[in-house]
Parts: structure tokens; sequence; C-alpha cells
């Protein structure tokens, strides 16, 4: 298979690399700064909203959304989109400033594909202007939430509402005082059979009986200004409108939502993982130690050229996984769709070592993104579906043939 990047992915990384070395390398260590300080919690750097308009300005805005999405996809298949989502990438915040973070993405797409044309018009076109941010409130505290099937919270018909009922966790954007709503898994017929028996429903954030009650830290950090909450529905009561697809069709709606964001986790973690690379070569090559640069030594070149060839790899596996989702859909591309999702993380969490070892103390600090992707890689093999459940499906898959 060919993945040669055409000419116009070409232009258009050339694009995105010279924004990225205008507006937003130089801005790093300030906007670490600034969200780090507890004093700013839930709040964005001065200079933000700045870059988000000259990236919507300069053109890079919603690269995300697939041709399928015709009124407001910029027109990238997954394969040209993948190698543009790996520079994003590489400073963590910055796919933000180009409207293509979770999890916004996901819930875009959601909308794009299954909303009716009063959700899109409400709450689709502000998320697309990026004047809103928006969170999924799927995982539970109580249930083993891998098993989607577990899912406790009850939507409930009543009269032309539904309401709501149940403890939400890991809810990612959820302390972001720019979240205007949430998208709801719940159970609405639990006599159904066991994959009919749930619904994803809109909440606006607002609505009365929706607490959040607490931040949780992931190895100690909040990540503002996103953050990941613990939110309370109690008899949250919302319009039958609000309903996404229909009762019962909560599974599809999730899996039409999970399968996109996890191959975009994938690009992610590649662009992550090259960052780290060209971090640790960089320095290698600078710093001495016992009379020599730590490039001389033969296991930190062992270390650079493992990494290489892994980042290649995973790499070459994305290309191969998003070209598959262009030719056959999400359903035909499952497989590979699994084998990012395993291989992606795991790899960007290993060069990730490899780089913080190199840097030294530096490199467990605010001075790099090496600790804050080091970190994020780790958590992310539990997050969308822990690397278990994929190997498991994946190895169903290959003993039937796929």
């Amino acid at each position: 298979m060919d993945f040669e990047i055409s000419e116009k992915v070409q232009q258009n990384r050339m694009h995105l690399e010279n924004f990225m070395d205008e507006h937003v390398y130089p801005r790093e260590r300030e906007f670490a700064a600034f969200v780090e300080d507890e004093k700013n919690l839930w709040q964005y750097p001065p200079f933000f909203e700045d870059l988000k308009a000259k990236a919507r300005e300069a053109g890079i805005w919603n690269w995300f959304l697939p041709p399928e999405y015709k009124e407001w996809s910029p027109g990238l298949s997954n394969l040209e989109f993948a190698p543009l989502m790996e520079v994003m990438a590489r400073v963590p915040w910055s796919q933000q400033v180009f409207n293509c973070s979770a999890p916004d993405r996901g819930n875009m797409e959601v909308l794009a594909k299954y909303g009716t044309p009063e959700q899109q018009e409400r709450w689709l076109k502000p998320l697309l202007d990026g004047k809103i941010r928006s969170a999924f409130a799927m995982t539970e505290p109580a249930v083993a939430s891998s098993d989607a099937t577990n899912i406790e919270t009850r939507i409930e018909r009543d009269g032309d509402g539904y309401v709501v009922n149940g403890l939400k966790w890991w809810t990612t954007g959820a302390l972001n005082p720019r979240c205007k709503f949430f998208l709801v898994m719940g159970k609405s017929d639990p006599e159904a059979s066991r994959h009919e028996q749930h619904a994803v429903i809109l909440v606006p954030r607002d609505t009365p009986g929706v607490k959040i009650v607490r931040a949780l830290r992931a190895f100690g950090g909040l990540h503002s200004p996103g953050g990941e909450g613990e939110v309370l529905f109690e008899n949250v009561r919302v319009p039958a409108s609000n309903m996404i697809l229909g009762e019962g069709r909560g599974f599809e709606v999730v899996q039409g939502r999970l399968g996109p964001g996890r191959f975009q986790y994938a690009m992610m973690f590649v662009g992550m993982a090259q960052r780290c690379l060209d971090l640790m070569v960089d320095r290698v090559q600078n710093r001495v130690a016992f009379g020599e640069t730590l490039g001389e030594k033969t296991s930190i070149q062992h270390e650079i050229a493992r990494s290489r060839c892994e980042i290649e790899q995973c790499r070459l596996l994305v290309l191969k996984a998003a070209d598959e989702m262009d030719r056959r859909g999400l359903k035909g591309a499952r497989p590979y769709v699994s084998m990012v999702k395993i291989v992606a993380p795991q790899m960007c969490h290993t060069v990730a070592s490899r780089a913080m070892q190199a840097f030294g103390g530096m490199g467990v600090s605010q001075d790099t993104p090496i600790h804050a992707i080091f970190t994020a890689s780790r958590y992310c093999q539990i997050a969308d579906g822990p690397d278990e459940v994929h190997l498991s499906q994946l190895g169903k898959l290959t003993m039937r043939g796929r």
C-alpha cells in the first residue's frame, strides 16, 4: 500500500508547521505556566482566543471532519488528516487552537451524523465556530464501565420530556466554564435486549439538577482548563427533542463516536512521540557527561534507534487504519481501530520514558512537554476502552478471519 502524501496535504502540512513555528511553539512555556498556576483554574491564557482567531483566519479549522459531512467538512479524508493531526499533537493543547480537540471532536461528529436540524443549529454550529465546548458523560464509578452494558444512569420518558438520574465520572471537559452541554449515555429500557437498553441524550449544563461533584486528578494533575469531573444528574429534566437518534440506540451512537475518536487518538500519539524523539535527539547532542556528549554513548544511540523504529511502525499502522476507514468505513476498519488503540499509547509511553531519562531532572519538570505526554499516554491505555478490551476484540476478530 502506497501512503505517499498528496501535494494538497503537503501544502496543508507546510502551512500548519509554519503556524506552529510562528504562533504555538513560542507560547508553549507561557501556556504551561498559566494553566499550572492554581490561581488560574479553569481559565485560558489571555492570548488563547487570539490564537484561535489566527488559526481560523489561516483556514486551519475543523480539519478532522471527513468529507461525508459536506456542509461542514473541509474535505479531508482520514488518510489526508492523519499526517496533519500528527503535527497538531506535537503540542497537545494546540489541537484546541484548531478546533480539533476531544471531546468536542467526537461530539461534533455525533451531532453532524445523528443530530436533528434543531440540535445542529443550537449546539453543533457554536461548537464548529469554537464558541462553546462540550463533554461526553459515559463512565460511572459504581460499575465496570469497560463493559458499557453495565451503564446504569437512567433516562426515563416522562410526558413530553425525559428525566435523567445517575452519577458519572472521568467526564472530560466538565470543569471547563465554556462547556455548555453534555452528551449523556444511560439506560432507557432495562427490559430490552442487551445492546438496545441504552440511549444518548443531550443535557445543557445549566439544567436544574446537574451538579459538578468534584474535579478528579489524573496523576495528581487537574488538567485545567478542561479537566475531568464527577458529575451528578439528579432528576434532570430535558425535552424529548434532546434525544439523539432514539431510545435504545445508544450503542449505535457511542460506536459512531468512539471509533473515529480512537483512531484520532492514535494520530495524536504518533505526533507526541515524534516530539519526544525530536527533543531527545537535540538534547543528547548538546549535553556533555563524562567527557563526551550523551549522543556518543551507545546506549543512547540504541534508544533513539528503537524509538524511531517504533514511531515509524505505528505511523504506518495509523495510515493503514485511515485508508481502511476511508475505503471500507468504520465497520470494515474495526480490526485496525483496535490495533492502533492498543499500539499507539503504549508506543508513545515508551518513547516518552526514554526521552525523560535522557533529559534527567528536566524531563520530569514543566520545562518540556515530556512529562505531560508520558502521563497522557499512560492513562489513555485505560480511557476510551482499556487495552484489554481491544485485545480481546482483536483476538476474536482475528480468529474469525477478519
